[in-house]
């Protein structure tokens, strides 16, 4: 049986894109992965998750991950917009599956292949936690890259999320263009 992990990275922000991985691990991908610190995304700092998706890429763990953006975001609101990264994630995977475990209480509509929500899943599923790991640094990295376009925002510090120093930028300089305008912040 090959089941996959999946989760998404990104809700909470007022800017950018949601991020969502979909991971398949071998047990020897895990066991290397594990020992090498694998966790939740969010119980990691940046310099190890990005050391962690090194490894990910080096024994050859395959993954997708797909994002949405701001618009879609506004479009469609930030859980449908979760659902829908890490669904079109998991469907890009290059194997069949048999089952996938979700991080969280939703299940994803639509999705043909069985799927277990499992709360905390990015902290107890090692599949998980490397998708969350994926989502993360990716997120991260895009973030990165807009505060080149944007560097009055602060992105590459708090990666879009709602601090003190972010919501500050906004009631100086207003929204930015990948600010989502749905957000109540904005």
């Amino acid at each position: 049986m090959i089941r996959a992990g999946a989760d998404e990275a990104g809700r909470g922000p007022l800017a950018g894109p949601v991020v969502g991985a979909a991971v398949i691990l071998t047990e020897s991908q895990k066991k290397h992965l594990l020992s090498s610190g694998l966790n939740d995304s969010k119980k990691l700092p940046e310099r190890t998750r990005e050391k962690i998706f090194a490894i990910i890429n080096d024994i050859g763990v395959t993954w997708r991950a797909r994002s949405a953006s701001h618009v879609r975001i506004d479009n469609m609101n930030i859980l449908e917009a979760s659902l829908w990264v890490m669904k079109h994630s998991i469907m890009a995977l290059t194997h069949e599956i048999d089952h996938v475990i979700i991080d969280g209480n939703k299940t994803i509509p639509d999705l043909s292949i069985k799927q277990y929500p499992v709360v905390n899943a990015d902290a107890l599923i090692p599949e998980v936690m490397a998708a969350s790991i994926v989502a993360k640094v990716l997120r991260d990295r895009t973030m990165k890259r807009l505060d080149a376009l944007y560097p009055q925002y602060g992105f590459a510090k708090h990666k879009g999320y709602p601090t003190k120093e972010h919501r500050a930028a906004i009631l100086r300089y207003g929204a930015s263009p990948i600010h989502r305008l749905s957000f109540k912040l904005i």
